[in-house]
């Protein structure tokens, strides 16, 4: 039997599916290009066969958000399984129009939905750091909890999210022109690996290191300077050295970490061999 407020994201959540199914969240698929070809995310490509796609190709694969339609028929339906309330969490709007195209369907859907109200939400984030966002808000709807403090809770996690990351490849920021070729070139010889933090719904310089082992090492400080935290995850790019990685924030960290990989949506910006980790900073 599906919970009264049913909780809904996107494929850029990068959340394991097995546990979407487990949690009944429902995971609209944004769509990624690729040498000319179209691909349903989540659907048409597997992780493996993304990274073999992008290494063969020379441009940057491209993503596109869902058309509003997709989620007009998606509200339609759980509507119709008897949903009494809908929250939507949605990747950054500052990185996409994805937040654009569920607001669009909740809008034209309204009239016909009278009773269901529907909430749309900016996570300001993305990747596991919006998907731990979406799995507690689901957990504590599968609990009974009403709209509005699924909505709170959602909220709460927004505000205490943190996300970051360390980049092991120049490729994509050569190919997208955001570096020249002698510049990435050089960075490369130099081993020069940046540091990126998703701050306030955009992506941010934190940094940059030397050395992979430096750029997890910085990561690890950087997660143990919070102090107490929570829903701690690990998330990589097809990355051969992520059980180094958590094996080394274990040394600080107690609790439970989640590790999931980078889907195409983030992956095609990020690059392959990207890691990072996404955890809330506690209240206390």
């Amino acid at each position: 039997m599906s919970p009264p407020v049913r909780v809904v994201t996107d494929s850029a959540c990068d959340l394991p599916q097995a546990l979407a199914d487990e949690l009944g969240i429902e995971i609209v698929p944004l769509t990624i290009r690729i040498g000319g070809h179209e691909y349903v995310d989540r659907q048409d490509l597997t992780p493996a066969e993304f990274w073999a796609k992008c290494a063969a190709s020379a441009t940057l694969p491209e993503t596109a958000a869902p058309a509003p339609g997709q989620y007009e028929v998606l509200y339609r339906r759980l509507a119709d399984e008897g949903a009494e309330a809908v929250v939507t969490v949605c990747l950054s709007s500052a990185l996409s129009a994805t937040m654009q195209s569920a607001e669009l369907a909740a809008r034209s859907v309204a009239e016909d939905l009278p009773g269901v109200p529907l909430t749309v939400l900016d996570a300001r984030t993305v990747s596991l750091a919006q998907g731990m966002i979406v799995a507690d808000c689901a957990r504590l709807a599968a609990d009974g909890a009403d709209h509005q403090t699924v909505v709170a809770r959602a909220n709460d996690l927004i505000a205490r999210t943190k996300l970051w990351g360390a980049l092991d490849t120049l490729d994509n920021l050569k190919k997208g022109g955001r570096i020249g070729g002698a510049k990435a070139m050089l960075a490369t010889a130099l081993s020069i690996k940046p540091i990126i933090e998703v701050r306030d719904g955009r992506v941010e310089q934190g940094g940059k290191q030397r050395t992979r082992s430096k750029a997890l090492g910085f990561l690890v400080d950087k997660v143990a300077s919070y102090g107490t935290i929570e829903n701690l995850a690990v998330l990589h790019a097809d990355a051969d050295d992520v059980d180094q990685f958590v094996a080394m924030l274990r040394r600080t960290h107690a609790g439970e970490i989640v590790v999931g990989d980078i889907g195409p949506v983030v992956g095609s910006h990020a690059g392959h061999g990207t890691i990072g980790a996404a955890f809330n900073v506690s209240r206390t």
